[in-house]
């Protein structure tokens, strides 16, 4: 697999910064041919890709619990604001809950899984590739390319929807705590006031992103450590331009499928 080398410096020109920019995206291009041609062929790492899984979902859990539940308050409270002078209190659980579904869990949660995984991924192969960990796998029999680049890339595609769906859920019971402090909203009530303006195509749109961007978490973050070059400091850019590159192709993605879930 022969990669674009990215030219490095302190000051770049224009035409050196531009070069680099369309080699991050060929580059990332020939990883993911390169993904998709490893990942049907056997022998399959089940164990590791496991591994990964719960790995990044344990790490990630923590923090996107806090988020959830403060994302749902926050929509409700600052919703109920603007709709209870007007009387229009009944629409709030339809229109925080649909907020939550279709966008608001969906995009924020995979922006916190970039941050917390996409840079640990960057780091940890990062620091292989410059300690030769990974040469020494291949010269031993090993594919490091599978063993590496694959299980993480299948992990994070698969996680990152379970932990959606249970960021919708907290997130729902955030709203709901805030209505019921701010105007003591029953949860019947609430349930009945959400379910009419909540479909099931709602909770597929939502979903459906987060497979796209668990994948472009994992690609983006193996791609930068299995690239990487000049020693710590070169581990200590590729993490941060994993984290950087992921959330920008995360609100990428997200703007393309919200144009084409509305059509």
């Amino acid at each position: 697999m022969n990669l674009p080398k990215l030219k490095y410096g302190h000051k770049l020109n224009f035409s050196e910064k531009l070069y680099n920019f369309f080699a991050i995206l060929s580059g990332l291009a020939i990883f993911s041919a390169e993904f998709f041609k490893q990942v049907f062929r056997l022998p399959y790492e089940i164990e590791e890709t496991k591994r990964h899984m719960y790995d990044f979902g344990l790490k990630t859990f923590p923090i996107v619990s806090t988020m959830g539940i403060i994302i749902g308050f926050v929509l409700a409270l600052e919703g109920y604001a603007v709709l209870q002078p007007f009387g229009g209190t009944d629409f709030l659980p339809g229109s925080v809950g649909l907020s939550i579904v279709r966008e608001f869990a969906p995009i924020l949660t995979a922006l916190l899984f970039a941050g917390r995984v996409s840079a640990g991924i960057g780091a940890e192969i990062g620091s292989m590739r410059v300690t030769e960990q990974i040469d020494a796998m291949d010269v031993s029999g090993v594919e490091p390319f599978k063993f590496l680049v694959v299980t993480r890339v299948v992990a994070t595609t698969l996680v990152l929807p379970v932990l959606t769906v249970y960021v919708i859920v907290i997130s729902i019971f955030g709203g709901y705590l805030a209505v019921y402090l701010e105007g003591g909203m029953s949860f019947v009530y609430f349930a009945n006031s959400l379910l009419p303006y909540v479909h099931i195509n709602d909770l597929v749109a939502g979903l459906s992103k987060t497979f796209l961007f668990g994948f472009a978490i994992g690609i983006i973050g193996t791609y930068k450590g299995y690239t990487t070059v000049g020693g710590t400091v070169g581990v200590g850019k590729s993490t941060t331009s994993s984290v950087v590159i992921s959330s920008l192709m995360i609100l990428f993605i997200d703007m393309i499928m919200v144009k084409i879930s509305l059509l």
